[in-house]
């Protein structure tokens, strides 16, 4: 976010910078969702939902996972939160008491660390790295877990990776972790962006699992702040009384607009989308590594490339800033991610058109030469 605001402050001075740092999509809310809000407003749809959320949206999500995956997951089991945040926030503190420990992958989403601290919770990040897909695995598992630990934090497709966990490799996480009598936490926010093997919800090895998904990144509704919590059926309640107190409710005009992504029309949207996002990997990974980036293996979904700069520098803060001072190309440290190598890291996200990720390219080019 600092870079992201320096890149401003130089582009109200007349400079020209190319965002491959921004983890949000470019392209504008499907106009079906759009029409959806709109008559939502126009409706006066603007009170109170129920904290669970509208109730016709949580049984589309239900109806979803039955088509997607073939799992059946019980309206009764989805909350409606404010973004997959809001989701996060209501599966941390419905599972972790203070002083438990939490398992994390390093590098990860930052937020997720901050959300088990906010509960008083002890965010563990388990080194992990191209040997693994940058994926914790049931045997990361087994050798860091102790008498405190208590849950397990998956994401797949990872942020700030893009790498996925194979079905089998995830069936065995989830078995390894209630075996020892903890729960698992799974962000999927990602969900949807995949270009690889078809990948599977967590919710078809577990009912008692918690998952989170989100309508910002596949769907494109970033700024309407939308996401949903599964619940196990014995965490509703709690979750239902976190939500009360926490937030009330999510948006509701957001929530109507929701239900429109879930139409053919938006759905043929989403797919020509998933399919750019798809070109874009394409054209940047072999440009990126063609320049001197390690990126050791090619990410199947979101919309990230992780790629290791210890040929450039030994400080990726001071390289991020400089090629957004020098060059006008704007990426991410790995300092945000972790504790595992961040100096020798930077994200590039692809939520640009190819035409700027070219430039991009050739910015750089230019200040590596140099």
């Amino acid at each position: 976010m600092a870079l992201l605001a320096r890149a401003r402050e130089l582009e109200a001075t007349g400079r020209s910078i190319v965002h491959l740092e921004i983890g949000e999509p470019d392209f504008p809310t499907a106009a079906p969702i759009l029409a959806a809000g709109q008559r939502a407003l126009a409706e006066g749809r603007t009170r109170y939902t129920a904290a669970a959320g509208l109730p016709e949206l949580r049984q589309a999500i239900s109806d979803h996972y039955r088509e997607r995956y073939g799992v059946e997951v019980p309206a009764r089991r989805i909350l409606i939160t404010p973004g997959a945040s809001g989701a996060l926030q209501l599966a941390t503190a419905a599972t972790i008491d203070p002083g438990d420990r939490v398992l994390l992958a390093d590098p990860g989403y930052p937020c997720n660390r901050q959300f088990v601290r906010l509960v008083e919770g002890e965010a563990v990040g388990v080194p992990v790295g191209p040997e693994t897909g940058y994926q914790l695995t049931a045997d990361l598992v087994d050798r860091h877990w102790d008498e405190r630990t208590t849950v397990v934090l998956l994401a797949s497709p990872a942020n700030p990776t893009g790498t996925v966990l194979p079905p089998q490799d995830l069936a065995a996480l989830v078995t390894t972790v209630e075996a020892r009598g903890g729960r698992v936490i799974m962000d999927e926010i990602y969900h949807g962006l995949v270009y690889g093997a078809p990948i599977q919800t967590a919710l078809a090895y577990s009912e008692r699992v918690w998952v989170v998904n989100s309508f910002s990144k596949y769907y494109g509704m970033t700024g309407w702040r939308l996401g949903w919590l599964v619940a196990p059926e014995a965490g509703v309640g709690a979750a239902e009384k976190l939500a009360q107190n926490l937030f009330l409710a999510a948006s509701t005009p957001a929530q109507y607009a929701a239900l429109a992504a879930f139409t053919p029309k938006a759905a043929a949207i989403f797919a020509e989308r998933r399919r750019e996002f798809q070109a874009r990997r394409d054209f940047l990974l072999p440009a990126l590594r063609e320049l001197g980036f390690e990126i050791p293996i090619t990410p199947d979904g979101a919309f990230y490339l992780y790629a290791d700069c210890g040929r450039f520098t030994d400080d990726s803060q001071a390289f991020a800033l400089h090629l957004l001072e020098n060059a006008g190309v704007a990426i991410t440290p790995g300092l945000d991610f972790g504790d595992h190598q961040p100096n020798r890291h930077v994200r590039f996200a692809y939520t640009n058109a190819i035409l700027c990720l070219a430039e991009g390219v050739e910015r750089l080019r230019e200040a590596l030469r140099g």
